[in-house]
């Protein structure tokens, strides 16, 4: 007696494929379902989780102040931004950490994962630099 063989055939292989597309797709669907309720529970927690990993890698690279979240902005507009020493490496999409009470700014190159420049925030009599022309709020962690 011969043992169990199975013969592949097209009607077999596309309903397999199908099986598998179809159970493939109900799991996404369920993944981004499931996304999309935690994002309606805690809106902030995705700026949060961004802005939490991006002070992770930045930390890893210099000492960050401690008991303080920063103020991230992207550099958006560099032509804004030409006048300022701060900025002279600067390229679009750099972030900009910003911790007030330690007064300190952070310039980071996410892409080549370095710090370009770090320097003191100068806050009285200022305007708020998050909010100057040339880079954007990105996320903030509150």
């Amino acid at each position: 007696m011969k043992g169990f063989q199975f013969k592949w055939t097209v009607k077999n292989l596309a309903a397999t494929i199908l099986v598998l597309l179809l159970l493939g797709s109900a799991i996404a669907a369920y993944y981004f379902y499931s996304q999309l309720n935690a994002l309606k529970e805690n809106p902030q927690g995705a700026a949060q989780k961004e802005v939490h990993d991006l002070v992770a890698k930045v930390g890893q690279l210099i000492v960050l102040p401690v008991g303080e979240d920063p103020t991230v902005a992207v550099v958006t507009d560099l032509e804004r931004l030409k006048d300022q020493p701060f900025f002279a490496n600067a390229q679009k999409g750099y972030k900009v950490l910003i911790y007030t009470n330690a007064r300190k700014a952070i310039l980071y190159d996410p892409v080549n994962n370095r710090i370009v420049e770090v320097a003191p925030v100068n806050i009285g009599g200022q305007e708020n630099p998050v909010e100057s022309p040339g880079f954007e709020p990105e996320n903030t962690k509150k």
